[in-house]
């Protein structure tokens, strides 16, 4: 299963000076600590929740500080043993770029580089120069091979801070979730979508990606024994479609039948411990089982069961990173570039053939089933809108935010896009490594996108520049 809680290591650091028994004037350790207390406080205070949690170093010594190149296996040790998803290195004066690229680079992590803003100026003495040890910290993350992610210098309670670092979390996210994702695949690649093929033993080499492949034969007998077994569920689901759904003239038979994939797709996921399934959809599930799955997609996404349609596998990989992005508080969609409006030159369709989840219904219609397909409009609103692909070994990661607008009525689930300049949206499109699937989520990721891909080593680009 996805997993969006994060364990975050915190790693305060301070400057050592041989002076014994302490330091007197610049670098003297009491303001150090005095800033230790104060951000570690206040961290736990206002970003610890169900999902999130801090490990500090107040087991080291008694200052809960890094100061001493020695300690630094300690620290890795500890922070190992507490399986930490990230690392965050708070500098609380000008700090020792030594400890910092030594634990950064033992923990191979996730990396956030920050301190506050100067305060401590008495005396004509300044106390800290947390600036200053903060580009000499990164100069040492650089040299020791660490991809790190850095917040301005900047006082805690500070706006910037804030953002930043909820971006991160979302980062650290994508990150644990993307290393080790696990695919269900059912069905074969539909035989004319040349454009969806990827390179499995590539995924699984380079990123760690595991792709377990269910064929049409095996889910035949599940459904089957679904259908044996669930007649009063099914018949309950039923009763509950129809107060939903407008169905038309579907007969009962019919539209169990696509209820019962709906368990099919979730018994499928809670045994192999994964809430993200690609599947081939319009083709040999129909023909083997008698109903289309694309009701089964839109309405387990409701249940935190994701279905990618169309067996797209770099769809799905984009269906988890936008997950991880939101930690799970929004849901994928996923809407393919398909006509320009015919009245606005600046707008284009993202539609596909019901997987949308009902979540996001524009309030204002009722969802209908048009040829079998849950058919609604999606609400108004602010999106991301991305996709992860591969040209000749190197992996891209296109992003970019739009908001909705007016557009004609269709069938099936649809939002109308407005992007800044679509005829160059169009063209990168069609001459870059891109296909014309895409995926969505409500609100604005395309920063923290753009700070995973520098983590994974994917080409990060701009659907607008």
């Amino acid at each position: 299963m996805l997993d969006y809680k994060l364990k975050i290591g915190l790693c305060p650091i301070r400057r050592w000076i041989k002076e014994p028994p302490k330091r007197i004037g610049i670098f003297q350790s009491d303001y150090a600590v005095d800033n230790k207390n104060e951000i570690i406080k206040y961290l736990k205070e206002h970003y610890s929740d169900e999902m999130t949690e801090f490990v500090d170093l107040e087991f080291l010594n008694e200052e809960g500080l890094l100061c001493l190149e020695e300690d630094c296996p300690r620290v890795v040790e500890y922070f190992k043993e507490q399986k930490i998803n990230a690392l965050f290195i708070i500098n609380c004066n000008f700090g020792m770029e030594n400890c910092a690229g030594l634990v950064a680079r033992e923990l191979h992590l996730p990396t956030l580089l920050w301190g506050p803003r100067d305060r401590n100026f008495k005396d004509d003495i300044r106390y800290t120069d947390t600036q200053c040890g903060l580009f000499a910290m990164s100069k040492q993350l650089k040299r020791n091979n660490v991809k790190f992610s850095y917040i301005e210098n900047c006082d805690i309670e500070s706006p910037i801070f804030d953002k930043s670092l909820k971006d991160f979390f979302s980062v650290a996210c994508m990150v644990k979730n993307f290393k080790n994702m696990r695919i269900l695949q059912v069905g074969t690649r539909i035989k004319p979508f040349k454009s969806i093929m990827y390179n499995e033993l590539e995924l699984c080499e380079k990123f760690g990606i595991d792709i377990r492949i269910f064929n049409l034969g095996e889910a035949l007998i599940d459904l089957n024994k679904i259908w044996d077994e669930k007649q009063d569920v099914l018949d309950k689901d039923l009763v509950e479609l129809k107060k939903t759904f407008d169905c038309g003239n579907l007969d009962d038979t019919y539209l169990k039948k696509m209820l019962a994939i709906v368990y099919y797709y979730e018994n499928l996921a809670k045994a192999n411990d994964c809430n993200i399934i690609s599947s081939e959809c319009w083709t040999g599930i129909n023909l083997a089982w008698g109903a289309n799955p694309c009701l089964a997609m839109c309405l387990l996404a409701d249940r935190d069961i994701y279905v990618t349609c169309e067996w797209d596998i770099h769809m799905t990989i984009t269906n988890v990173l936008l997950l991880s992005a939101s930690r799970g508080k929004e849901k994928p969609i996923q809407g393919e570039f398909t006509c320009r409006n015919p009245d606005n030159d600046n707008s284009e369709l993202l539609w596909h053939c019901g997987p949308f989840p009902l979540k996001y219904k524009d309030p204002s219609c009722k969802p209908f089933l048009y040829n079998t397909k849950p058919s609604f409009k999606l609400k108004d609103g602010n999106y991301t809108i991305a996709r992860f692909q591969v040209d000749r070994g190197q992996y891209y990661l296109l992003a970019g935010n739009f908001n909705t607008c007016e557009g004609p009525k269709t069938f099936g689930t649809y939002m109308w896009a407005k992007f800044n300049d679509l005829p160059k949206v169009e063209r990168k499109l069609i001459e870059g490594p891109y296909i014309h699937h895409m995926s969505e989520v409500p609100g604005n990721y395309v920063g923290v996108l753009k700070e995973f891909a520098k983590y994974e080593d994917l080409i990060f680009d701009p659907i607008e520049e």
